[in-house]
Formats: C-alpha cells, sequence, structure tokens
C-alpha cells in the first residue's frame, strides 16, 4: 500500500493520485489571485506587503496541509475575501485600530472560534440564523468588495454633492480595471481555469505595456516576513486607556467571530457535500475536525501576519475535476509554498489589476440574494438592512448589526418572536451593547 493509499484512502474515494493532482493543481489556479490581492488590501493600513505576501502563502498552506492531515478534505484554504476587507477598511480605516491590534483581534476571534468549534456552539449558532440573514450577509459582504473595487480602481470617485460619481474614464487604471473584469467573465464563462488569476495578470502586464508599472523581476528569494510575524498588540488593544474601547472591541471580535462561522461552516458544507463526502462514514467526525483545521488556521495566520484564514469556496473546481482526499489540499499548500519565489510579480500588481477580481467576487457573491423570502416583510427588510448598510456605512459590523437587530425588532412587533432562534437574541442584544458603549 502506498503512502497515500494509507494517507487519504483514494480507493475508498473513488479517486486516483493524477486526479488528486490534477484537481490540487486545478483548486490552486483559481484561488491563486488572493496572493495578490491580499498584500494590496492589507497593504493599505501600512502593513509591509512583502511580509503579508510571505504569511499569506504561508498561511495558505499551513491551514491546506491541516485541512489534508486531520480532515481527508480536498479544500484548499487562505486568507478569506470580505474578512481582509474588514480587516483593513473598517477595524484599521474606521474604527483607527494600529494594524499590530487588529492582528490581535484575528488572534482572539480564532480562539473563540476554536471554542465554539470545540463545544458544538457553532453548530448551534449556525443552525439559528435565519436563512434569509445568512445570504444577506454574504451579499453584503460582496456588495461592500463590489465598492472597494471601484473606488480603487478609479471607475467612482468622491463627489460632495453626491457622495460618489464615476471617475474618468478616460485614464488608464479605470479602463483597465472595467476590462480585466470583462475579461474574468469572458474566461468564466468558457469555463477557463484560473480565469480570475489570469484577468490580474493581464491586466498588470497592460498598464506595464503603457509604461505605468515597472518590472522588477519575475522569481526571486521571498522577502522577509519579520515585519508582521508575531507583531500583533494583544496587551495595547486590550488595555481599556491607550488600548481598544470596549465598544470597538466587542464589535470587531463579534463581528470576526460571526463572518468566519458563517463563512467557513457554509463554505465546507457546500464543497464537502459537493464531493458526496458527507454520506460516507465517520463523515461528521472528519467534518468536525475540518471544523478545528480552520479555526486553528485563523490563530497562525494572526501569528504569522495576515487577517483571517478560512476555508475557499474556489476549492469547488477541484471537485469538480474529481477532487474526493486531502491529497488535493495537499497539493494546494505545495503550490503556496512555490509561489513565494514570485515575489518579484506580487509587488508589481497594482490596485487596478486586483479590483476586478474583487469585482467579480463580488458579482458571485450577490447571488445569494436569490435565497431571502421577499414574499415576507419580516425576512425580506432586514436582509436588505444588512447587505445595503455594508457598502453605504462603508462597514461590515455595521450591516450585521442593522440585520439582526432589525429582524429580532419586526419579529417581535409583528407578534412572531417565538419565530427568532436565542441565537439571533443573543447576536442582536451584543449589538445593541456594542452601540450603548459607545
Amino acid at each position: 500500500m502506498s503512502l497515500f493509499e494509507r494517507l487519504f484512502q483514494l480507493q475508498q474515494h473513488g479517486t486516483t493520485v493524477r486526479t488528486e493532482l490534477l484537481a490540487g493543481v486545478t483548486t490552486f489556479l483559481t484561488m491563486s489571485y488572493i496572493v495578490f490581492v491580499n498584500p494590496e488590501i492589507l497593504g493599505t493600513t501600512g502593513m509591509d506587503a512583502g511580509a503579508v505576501f510571505v504569511a499569506t502563502c504561508l498561511a495558505a498552506a499551513l491551514g491546506s496541509v491541516v485541512m489534508a492531515l486531520a480532515a481527508n478534505f480536498p479544500v484548499g484554504m487562505a486568507p478569506g475575501m470580505g474578512l481582509n476587507a474588514f480587516f483593513a477598511f473598517t477595524v484599521v480605516g474606521a474604527a483607527g485600530l494600529p494594524w499590530q491590534q487588529a492582528l490581535a483581534a484575528v488572534f482572539i476571534s480564532g480562539l473563540v472560534f476554536l471554542v465554539l468549534s470545540l463545544t458544538g456552539v457553532r453548530a448551534w449558532l449556525v443552525s439559528g440564523i435565519p436563512a434569509s440573514l445568512r445570504s444577506a450577509i454574504v451579499a453584503g459582504i460582496g456588495l461592500f468588495l463590489a465598492i472597494i473595487a471601484l473606488q480603487k480602481s478609479g471607475v467612482i470617485i468622491g463627489n460632495e454633492d453626491t457622495l460618489v460619481a464615476l471617475g474618468p474614464l478616460n485614464t488608464a487604471p479605470p479602463l483597465l480595471a472595467l476590462g480585466g473584469f470583462l475579461l474574468i467573465a469572458i474566461l468564466e464563462a468558457r469555463r477557463v481555469r484560473g480565469a480570475i488569476l489570469i484577468g490580474i495578470l493581464a491586466v498588470t502586464a497592460a498598464g506595464w505595456a503603457l509604461g505605468d508599472l515597472q518590472y522588477h523581476g519575475l522569481v526571486s528569494l521571498p522577502p522577509s516576513l519579520a515585519p508582521t510575524f508575531l507583531q500583533l498588540d494583544l496587551p495595547g488593544l486590550l488595555h481599556h486607556n491607550g488600548g481598544a474601547p470596549m465598544a470597538v472591541l466587542l464589535q470587531v471580535v463579534l463581528v470576526f467571530v460571526l463572518v468566519e462561522v458563517f463563512d467557513a461552516t457554509g463554505t465546507l458544507y457546500g464543497v464537502v457535500g459537493r464531493a458526496g463526502l458527507l454520506k460516507l462514514p465517520g463523515a461528521q467526525k472528519r467534518f468536525g475536525r475540518a471544523l478545528l483545521a480552520d479555526s486553528t488556521a485563523i490563530v497562525a495566520g494572526s501569528l504569522l501576519g495576515t487577517s483571517s484564514t478560512t476555508a475557499f469556496a474556489e476549492s469547488a473546481s477541484g471537485v469538480q475535476v474529481g477532487g474526493r482526499t486531502g491529497l488535493t489540499a495537499l497539493v494546494v499548500a505545495a503550490l503556496f509554498l512555490a509561489a513565494l519565489l514570485f515575489s518579484p510579480l506580487a509587488a508589481m500588481v497594482p490596485g487596478y489589476a486586483t479590483a476586478p477580481a474583487l469585482l467579480f467576487v463580488a458579482g458571485l457573491m450577490l447571488r445569494e440574494l436569490v435565497e431571502v423570502d421577499w414574499s415576507d416583510l419580516t425576512e425580506s427588510v432586514p436582509a436588505a438592512l444588512c447587505a445595503l448598510a455594508m457598502p453605504f456605512t462603508y462597514s461590515i459590523a455595521n450591516g450585521l448589526a442593522f440585520g439582526f437587530i432589525a429582524y429580532a425588532a419586526l419579529k417581535a412587533g409583528t407578534g412572531r418572536w417565538r419565530e427568532v432562534h436565542p441565537a439571533v437574541w443573543l447576536v442582536a442584544v451584543l449589538f445593541v451593547l456594542r452601540y450603548a458603549l459607545e
């Protein structure tokens, strides 16, 4: 019996080493855009982009290895979209926390996430949140990513009278960003693997051809991780006078935990269910280990110097070509380690090249709105408030607060309070306390 067979039970899962290798490469190609996007987003906080690039690759590799060996699931992991935007633009940007304290908040949320997974509270929390709000959270984060993408690329600009306006479309950045978005959409529609990565590289190449970017090489030794490694400032975050106010700490940790819980759990259920693995013997035990894997990866990622690591929905692409075991995830981990050598290329990628990826991912996330029961106002109004408040207040936290509080209030106001799960009441009360403590 080969080593791969002993570790991953390939025959039991009806797969082969060749199929798993192909699935791993496919998954990596569809999620590798994160090595360009994450340093760009977190770099806006003052974090060293080179160190974030290394931390992103290492966190993705570590999380994927743990997923492979602990749960034997074909799921790749990496710092999550939406969570990195919340880290950069809400926690650091709007709330004003130093990025070191924001990393400490990620660390705390990872520990809370780990405890919730070990005690079973995570399953209780997920089962208690209504489907309309779960869909609205995903769609709202998509809208938040969209406004960030449009702003970063110059497609929209600030305006004193109307708040936002169309930017100058006679300049290269917005035109290249919109062209890159269309290219990604066309390639995805034609089922081309790695469409998002191709789009990022195509826009970068166009920017270089126009003389807007400087080429500094393709391959080199990885940058130093020192600027972000173990730089989280836990004492500063917890210190009441010099650190974050209690309301800010409550909001930040609560939102990180909620988004991590729904995003990771939903992704795992979707990808693993699509692979048919939930029907196999011992599936629930393996799923429990997968939950521990992603919460452990969050803690490790915060120590390395990146925002929350989570299971990637793009793993479904690898499942589509036959990936069924942790060998797929192990291949993803190996390729993220290999990506460490391409730091000059990552440093060259401008914001208007990553914006199309953000905008495309945003469009995919908006599909969740079809799951909302629009015929029931007590379901649709909170969902709409949740989704709309995220981009218009520039805060995922405010969107969650609007959604949960409105849901509880509308159900209670219409005499349907019994339909509200205790988890919703708990989250709504925590958000009310958060605003009361401001």
